[in-house]
C-alpha cells in the first residue's frame, strides 16, 4: 500500500489519474521547469505518462513520488519524492517541484523534511542525494537550509535547452 504522509499543513499522497490536469499544469509551467532538465509538457497525455511512470517506479522499487496538497484542499500543488532508489546501497536522490503560487512560504521545506524522515525510518536509507543546477539559487539555498551538504560540482552534467549545465551534488546522511 502506498504510504500517505502528513505534516502540519500538508498531505503527501499517491498521484492518481485524476491528478492529470494538475500534473499537466505543473509540468507545462516554464517557471517550474526552468532548472528541471526537461521541456514543458505540450499535452495532457504527457501528464498521464508521468503519472504512470511515478506509479511504476514505486511498484518496481526504483523510487517513490508523492503528490503535495494542502490539507484544506485536494488540489495538487507539486510533487516530492525519490528516484534512483538503490535499496542495496541504502540511497536515493530527491526531487521536488511546486507551482509558483506556493513558493516562498515554507511548504516545499515542510514536504522535503517529511519525506527525508520517512526515507530514514521506513525506507532504511542512509543517504539522500540531490543534483541541482548551479544557477538554481532557490533550490540550492533550500537544500543548504535543510542541512544538505554540498559535495561538489558536476561539470556539464545536464543538457537543458540546448546547453550543457553544471550542477551541484548534495547529500543528507542519516547520521
Amino acid at each position: 500500500m502506498f504510504p500517505v504522509l502528513e505534516t502540519d499543513r500538508l498531505n503527501l499522497r499517491q498521484i492518481h489519474e485524476r491528478d492529470r490536469e494538475s500534473i499537466y499544469t505543473l509540468f507545462s509551467n516554464e517557471n517550474v521547469l526552468r532548472y528541471y532538465g526537461q521541456s514543458p509538457f505540450e499535452n495532457e497525455e504527457q501528464a498521464n505518462d508521468l503519472i504512470n511512470h511515478f506509479n511504476n517506479i514505486y511498484t518496481n522499487r526504483k523510487g517513490i513520488r508523492w503528490g503535495i496538497e494542502l490539507k484544506a484542499s485536494e488540489d495538487l500543488m507539486g510533487t516530492v519524492g525519490f528516484h534512483l532508489w538503490s535499496p542495496n546501497h541504502r540511497r536515493a536522490e530527491i526531487g521536488y517541484e511546486l507551482l509558483p503560487s506556493y513558493w516562498n512560504n515554507g511548504l516545499g521545506s515542510e514536504a522535503i523534511k517529511r519525506v527525508i524522515q520517512y526515507s530514514f525510518t521506513e525506507m532504511k536509507l542512509h543517504r539522500v542525494g540531490a543534483v541541482v543546477f548551479v544557477e538554481n539559487d532557490a533550490s540550492n539555498n533550500l537544500l543548504e537550509k535543510l542541512g544538505f551538504e554540498k559535495e561538489g560540482l558536476l561539470k556539464e552534467y545536464m543538457f537543458h535547452n540546448g546547453k550543457y549545465k553544471d550542477t551541484y551534488i548534495y547529500s543528507f546522511l542519516k547520521n
